[in-house]
Parts: structure tokens; C-alpha cells; sequence
């Protein structure tokens, strides 16, 4: 039975209708002075840091962490101005399902497993009232690597719960091959939705225990029993 749900953010969770990469170029030429910065750079399932790391590499700024810190000091003052003027929302069938899960009648934990430093989720789905559903998570400035993180995530679950979680007990939900490698590395069921930008034959291939065109119609029981997709 899965005791622990992990969300990935965007392309999952909420669409933003690309605030956050807007945040990203605004604060590189703000800061950094450096022109489209995000060019040829793939966000998709990255985290934050990495992002950054990138971005300091393709244009000859020192990586230290004062340059970090006055990036995402900036990035979410960026970021908080932009959604606000943003048309964007949750994704399909995320209510639904949220509101699935925590009915079941031995609902699961649920959290948060994303490449978003933790103020940048905060922001992003406090904009859509998503925060406060979700009661542990592991994210972009916990550590660069997103495997790392998805250890991470089961390991302050566990202390949560009062017990050390085993692997299958954990379902990791994501848009990307990237969550879906996220689950597998610590064992985990995987729930991918195409919902952010990979197809679902993009998706397919990386074998997440299911597959969907979004979360409409997910049966949260089934997800959640621990039987065999």
C-alpha cells in the first residue's frame, strides 16, 4: 500500500505559462547582465541550481555562492511579480485527485519532489492554493541532483510516519522521464502524466507503472493499493 505521494510541480501539478523562465531570463540580464540567458537551456525535470549552474557556465560567471544566492534572491522577487499577471492554473484532474487521495480511507502522506528551490514552490503554488496540501518535500536547493532528492523526500516521510518507509510504498507523479527515474532510484511506483512537455510515446519509454494524458479519472484506490499495474 503506498503510505507517500510525491508531486513534481511543473508540467504536474500547475502550468505557469513559462513564469518561471521568464523569472530565470529577467534575473540573468538584471544581475549578471547576461542577454537571453536561457536559450538552448532544457528546464524540463532540472533542478533550480542546475539551471543556474548552466546558465554562470554558458556565460562566464563565477558559480560561488554569493552569485547563487543573489540569483534566486532575485529570481523570486521575479518570479512572484510575474505570476501574478499569469494566466496560468492547475493542471487537469489535480484537484480531483488530491482531493482522492486524502479521502481514501488510510490516506497516503503527500509531498513534494521538484527541482524548484523551496520558496519558488512555495510562491508558485501558493498562487494557485496548493501549498498547504502537502506536508513534506524535497527540493531544488536541498541538492543538485534530482535522485538525491527523491532519497531525500522518502527519508523526511519517514520521520514524519515514525517508521522507515519501504520503496514500493512510495508513488512518485511527475510529467517527465526524470520523475519517473526519481521513483525508480529509490524504489518507488511512478505515475507519469503528460501534462508538461513529453508525449505520452516520450513517456512511455522511460516504463512508468502508469501512464496518462492527465490526472482526470485516476483512480486513487487503484494507484494506492499496492497491486501490480
Amino acid at each position: 500500500m503506498t503510505r507517500l505521494v510525491l508531486f513534481d510541480v511543473d508540467g504536474t501539478l500547475i502550468q505557469t505559462r513559462g513564469a518561471g523562465v521568464r523569472a530565470f531570463e529577467r534575473t540573468a540580464a538584471t544581475q549578471f547582465q547576461v542577454v537571453d540567458g536561457t536559450r538552448n537551456v532544457q528546464f524540463a525535470g532540472r533542478t533550480d541550481a542546475s539551471l543556474v549552474r548552466e546558465i554562470f557556465a554558458n556565460h562566464g560567471v563565477t558559480p560561488s555562492l554569493e552569485n547563487f544566492a543573489r540569483f534566486f534572491e532575485c529570481y523570486v522577487f521575479w518570479l512572484d511579480h510575474l505570476l501574478n499577471t499569469t494566466q496560468g492554473g492547475p493542471c487537469p484532474g489535480v484537484w480531483p485527485f488530491l482531493n482522492a487521495l486524502r479521502a481514501l480511507p488510510q490516506p497516503p502522506l503527500l509531498g513534494l519532489l521538484t527541482g524548484n528551490i523551496r520558496l519558488g514552490a512555495e510562491i508558485k503554488l501558493r498562487r494557485f492554493g496548493l501549498w498547504e496540501l502537502f506536508a513534506v518535500g524535497a527540493f531544488g536547493d536541498d541538492h543538485e541532483d534530482r535522485n538525491q532528492l527523491a532519497a531525500l523526500a522518502r527519508r523526511r516521510a519517514s520521520r514524519v510516519l515514525g517508521r522507515q518507509l519501504a520503496g514500493r510504498e512510495v508513488l512518485v507523479v511527475g510529467d517527465t522521464r526524470h520523475d519517473i527515474d526519481c521513483g525508480r532510484a529509490i524504489g518507488g511506483r511512478t505515475l507519469a502524466v503528460a501534462t508538461g512537455g513529453a508525449t505520452l510515446d516520450e513517456l512511455r519509454g522511460a516504463q512508468p507503472d502508469w501512464l496518462v494524458a492527465d490526472l482526470l479519472g485516476v483512480n486513487a484506490a487503484e494507484v494506492c493499493g499496492g497491486g501490480e499495474s
